[in-house]
């Protein structure tokens, strides 16, 4: 059956009446349109490609017009079959299709961030490896909150009270929300999405959600859908549910860390491991990569002007490119696992990330590491806190760093890297207009 056949089959089987059709955007949120389910039948799908070229407050850079070389036109739009999911909290019977977004000319879009990530997992493919993720994904709930002057504060759970205290891995702190949680699951269920486990995490009010290790791809689809549900969840119950880096100044901020691992795909063995059960050549390599070109693609792991609050010392959150055995103070850390199950946590990556964006970008640094043969520096054993604070701190150092490693920029395509540059550019320039309450408490009478 073509995929168009699947399509249809599909939303015939399951009656459905309307269908979402999206498509991720720079921020790796969902742009696109309802359109009735036999009406998207019938006709081709197009989107606006001036989409993919906003910032998150919805301005556009100074190179719009020059890159996407348009006056504002439309590109196709082809619905993968693989992320037909229906959507729980709609109305009526609706579907949710992510599409891929083609050029008029049928050549992958070039500033789809679904097809930067396609073009690092083939990659992988011309080598006959395949790439193995499981993201774990961070977040705050937060009292409803329509004053952006206002800080935000946790909900209030069952017991009537808010969380005052760290109350990490707390099963009482937990069911607090369990009426949210409960709701979750049960989207997540409808969704097909890969939930593993749930945990408290340190932050008052903060959840963790670990999803089942898989296909690259799969699991972007399932980390962008997983947002917008999680979200939905929230609002259900009259709260939000918020990704931001650093949501609250006096709390832990949000990660996505990535677990992963290369497996042959002839054979079906982990590379990470040679035949003695040993860690290979791959794996050191592996690693070199990551901590040679983490600093270049930091933008993909930090990508907004908050993100870069949550790089600070003793918040579980790295500070520089050391890597270690089960040492979470590192930025690298390799969990205890058995041969068949050696990977690589990369905890760079906040809960803010666009995740077809810091997948391509983790699996594109351990990719040339293997390729050039990369050494990585020896395991660090002591607290990483302890040395020096070597990332980047802002998020214009990033964007300039991205620019300045070749691989990188040829890896991601030269007019992906300068789109992406400028909107995060502006978004960075619209931020330092903002005057902030702390410049008002402490410059306006006392300099």
């Amino acid at each position: 059956m073509t995929s168009q056949n699947i399509v249809e089959q599909w939303l015939r089987d399951n009656s459905i009446t309307e269908v979402e059709c999206l498509v991720p955007d720079m921020t790796g949120n969902a742009r696109g349109k309802f359109i009735p389910a036999k009406k998207f039948l019938k006709e081709e799908s197009r989107l606006p490609e001036g989409i993919l070229a906003q910032t998150v407050t919805g301005e556009y850079s100074d190179d719009y017009w020059d890159l996407l070389d348009t006056i504002d036109g439309d590109m196709m739009l082809e619905p993968d079959p693989t992320t037909m999911r229906l959507v729980p909290w709609a109305n009526e019977r609706t579907a949710q299709i992510i599409h891929d977004c083609f050029t008029k000319q049928g050549d992958p879009h070039p500033f789809s961030t679904r097809n930067v990530l396609k073009r690092v997992i083939a990659l992988y493919e011309k080598e006959g490896w395949r790439p193995v993720v499981a993201p774990e994904m961070e977040f705050y709930l937060i009292e409803r909150n329509i004053d952006p002057d206002l800080e935000l504060q946790p909900p209030v759970g069952r017991s009537g009270r808010p969380e005052k205290a760290r109350q990490s891995y707390s099963i009482d702190a937990a069911n607090e929300f369990e009426p949210i949680v409960e709701s979750m699951y049960a989207y997540c269920e409808e969704m097909d999405l890969d939930i593993d486990t749930l945990i408290h995490e340190s932050g008052a009010a903060q959840l963790e959600v670990n999803f089942v290790h898989g296909d690259a791809l799969s699991l972007a689809d399932q980390v962008f859908t997983f947002k917008r549900t999680m979200r939905e969840v929230a609002l259900r119950h009259n709260i939000y549910a918020t990704f931001m880096a650093k949501p609250m100044a006096g709390e832990p901020g949000s990660a996505k860390h990535i677990h992963q691992s290369v497996v042959d795909v002839a054979t079906g063995a982990n590379i990470f491991a040679d035949k003695d059960g040993a860690y290979s050549q791959a794996f050191y390599h592996y690693i070199g990569g990551l901590q040679q070109y983490s600093p270049f693609v930091m933008s993909f792991f930090a990508p907004n002007v908050n993100s870069y609050r949550r790089f600070t010392r003793e918040v579980s959150a790295p500070i520089n490119l050391h890597w270690g055995f089960d040492n979470r103070t590192t930025g690298l850390r390799i969990p205890d696992a058995s041969p068949a199950n050696y990977r690589i946590e990369n905890r760079f990556p906040g809960a803010d990330v666009n995740p077809y964006l810091s997948f391509a970008a983790t699996l594109a640094c351990g990719y040339l590491g293997m390729k050039k043969g990369i050494e990585a520096t020896p395991p660090y054993a002591g607290n990483a806190y302890n040395e020096e604070l070597d990332l980047p701190r802002t998020l214009e150092e990033s964007l300039r760093r991205l620019q300045d490693d070749q691989d990188v920029v040829e890896l991601f395509g030269e007019k992906f890297i300068q789109l992406y540059t400028s909107i995060k550019l502006e978004e960075f320039e619209e931020f330092n207009r903002v005057i902030s309450s702390w410049e008002r408490e402490h410059l306006l009478l006392n300099v």
